[in-house]
């Protein structure tokens, strides 16, 4: 597909079009609270920003034209600001409590925030996590939006519930889970890497005897 692709088809008109898309199915859940056809609207649109999000890197390592620092800065920016228009389309509609909303973001952003961080300082970069991802994300809200054709809550211990407050509280619980998990393997990672050093003295010669506490000179 990407070697089909028309030239004048550059990678950032794919993560442009990713971006635009994102920002639809947000407007798009919005206006679902008045306009039922707006929900498939929302599903078309995470199909589009699903084409323009996955694609654009792949048409740039085809054609040789990497940018890795720009693309990762880039799509990381686009990202944040494409799923905080979502989850504030989806609270709007009245399909999601703000509160459910606020937490998904908060724990959304504390995981893009370890992302980075590992990148930046261990050199592993991870876009999924327990066989989730991007990817697996747009179809779970997708089969959501197709849900909230029939309904918007659903039936938990004899109390209705909203479909996505109930989806969004699993959701901030495995997100939590995952930034615990992944800080305390990457922060092992890195003290193995750089453990703490031997205690000396000014003379550079190593404590022979920790027991006392003294710096043998």
């Amino acid at each position: 597909m990407a070697q089909r692709l028309p030239l004048w088809v550059s990678s950032d008109h794919l993560t442009i079009l990713g971006a635009l898309a994102m920002l639809g199915t947000g407007i798009a859940f919005w206006m679902a609270a008045a306009h039922a056809w707006a929900l498939i609207a929302a599903m078309l649109l995470l199909a589009v920003n699903w084409f323009g999000d996955s694609l654009d890197g792949t048409v740039a390592r085809v054609r040789k034209q990497e940018r890795p620092r720009y693309g990762f800065y880039v799509d990381h920016v686009l990202d944040a600001v494409g799923i905080l228009f979502l989850f504030a389309g989806l609270a709007a509609g009245g399909f999601m409590t703000p509160i459910v909303a606020a937490g998904f973001l908060i724990a959304y952003y504390l995981l893009n925030i370890e992302i980075a961080l590992a990148t930046h300082t261990v050199g592993t970069f991870r876009i999924s996590y327990w066989k989730m991802g991007p990817t697996e994300m747009r179809i779970l809200l997708a089969i959501g939006a197709l849900q909230l054709l029939r309904s918007s809550d659903v039936v938990l211990f004899g109390h209705r519930v909203l479909l996505f407050d109930l989806g969004g509280v699993i959701a901030v619980g495995a997100l939590g889970a995952t930034v615990v998990a992944s800080a305390i393997s990457h922060t092992r990672v890195l003290y193995c890497r750089e453990p703490l050093p031997s205690k000396t003295n000014v003379h550079g010669r190593v404590d022979t005897n920790p027991v006392s506490g003294l710096v043998v000179s």
